[in-house]
Parts: structure tokens; C-alpha cells; sequence
């Protein structure tokens, strides 16, 4: 009889290979490299681009490896771990509600745009949608109380 260790450990790999099979566009055990970041998000966690690099270092991808992709079998056991410990949690929305309070509760659009560009900056195709979602389209503001709910995850 397996133990309840076991039992958790079973769901989170059954829950990362279903993530992992999304994007396995060959049907073949392996996604490009590029994908790794969206899966480990779809995961509910939330790296930021370095921590997305570090732990493809523990993948151990093949850096003469000229084809880009990660096999399920070497992601497997690293986001394992990953999901056990908790590690990139979301920020908590008590949080997000007072940064966003100490900007008067909202953002006007051109300010928006400049966060996308500092920091780890945003693709265009990123901008646009976050964009899309964020800022009311007849004021061009983005008001903290409509958008702080799409930021949290349940």
C-alpha cells in the first residue's frame, strides 16, 4: 500500500505531465525550451525569468543539445520538487492591494507601459495583452480594485 507521501508525489507528477503534455506539440515526451516558463506557470507557480534559467540548469538540458528541448523525464523530477517545497509562490493580494493603494489606486495607461519596459521587460505580444485585460478602454486607467482580481489565483 502506497503511503500518503507517495499518493501526493503521484497527483503533482500526473498534474505536471498533463501540463507538460499541453505544449508537447510532437507527442513525443519533449517541449522546446522556450515553453518551459508557461508550463511552470500554468503550474500556479510564478518564477521570474532567472529562476525560470535555474532551474533549467537543473534540468541539465544538453548545452550541445542543438534541438532546444526539454524531455518530460529530466523536467519531471525537478518540478516535482519544485511543487513539494512551494517554491514561487504568487504574491498574497494584500500585498498587490498596497502597492497598488500607494499609487492612488490606479495607473494611468503610458504609466503602465513604462512598468512593462523595466525590470524583466515585457514582449510587445505581452504588453498588448496585459493591456487588453488591464486598462479600461474608455478611460485608459487601469483601476487597481477591477484588475487586482485577475492578479489572484484562488
Amino acid at each position: 500500500m502506497a503511503s500518503r507521501k507517495d499518493a501526493v508525489v503521484a497527483e503533482i507528477e500526473k498534474k505536471i505531465t498533463k501540463a507538460f503534455e499541453v505544449f508537447d506539440r510532437e507527442s513525443n515526451k519533449t517541449v522546446d525550451v522556450r515553453e518551459i516558463g508557461c508550463i511552470i506557470r500554468s503550474l500556479g507557480c510564478f518564477p521570474n525569468e532567472a529562476e525560470v534559467q535555474e532551474l533549467l540548469d537543473q534540468v541539465n538540458i544538453e548545452v550541445e543539445d542543438p534541438s532546444g528541448f526539454v524531455h518530460l523525464d529530466k523536467f519531471l523530477p525537478v518540478m516535482t520538487k519544485v511543487l513539494l517545497d512551494e517554491r514561487f509562490q504568487p504574491i498574497p493580494e494584500d500585498v498587490l492591494l498596497h502597492a497598488f493603494e500607494s499609487l492612488k489606486g490606479y495607473l494611468l495607461r503610458q504609466n503602465v507601459i513604462l512598468c512593462c519596459f523595466s525590470g524583466e521587460p515585457f514582449t510587445q505580444e505581452e504588453m498588448e495583452d496585459m493591456l487588453n485585460v488591464a486598462v479600461d478602454p474608455e478611460t485608459n486607467i487601469l483601476h487597481y480594485r477591477d484588475y487586482l482580481p485577475k492578479l489572484v489565483i484562488d
